[in-house]
């Protein structure tokens, strides 16, 4: 069973940057895609970005698209996400995902399993 440890949420202000850690166990990174989404409360969780160590191609949500970045580290099974000129807008819950691929044309990227989540504020 997948399992996931995020980790690197906190206060940023607006035009600053954090860098989120997944700890990822149950799967193998070098064979399973990784992805983040996110949740504000009262709206729909959002997919924002997908790898598919498959075709080795990443996919980005339209609203981190130039901001953020991620990486992974398959002998660490950690996969990383850098998020750099955040905005209040991306105030959120962040959560690493796993998935059967990435999907473009579905709201999560068809991710369809994650963790607890990391709380990301960006606030002056």
């Amino acid at each position: 069973q997948e399992q996931f440890v995020e980790s690197g949420g906190g206060l940023v202000q607006p035009g600053g940057s954090l860098r989120l850690s997944c700890l990822a166990s149950g799967f193998d990174l070098n064979y399973h895609v990784i992805g983040w989404l996110r949740q504000v409360p009262g709206k729909e969780r959002e997919g924002i970005i997908c790898f598919n160590p498959a075709d080795g191609k990443t996919i980005y949500g339209d609203s981190v698209k130039g901001r953020f970045t991620m990486s992974r580290d398959t002998a660490k099974n950690t996969a990383w996400l850098q998020m750099n000129d955040l905005k209040p807008d991306d105030t959120a819950v962040y959560y690493c995902a796993t998935g059967p691929r990435c999907q473009s044309t579905h709201v999560l990227f068809n991710l369809l399993s994650w963790g607890q989540g990391t709380q990301v504020a960006v606030s002056s």
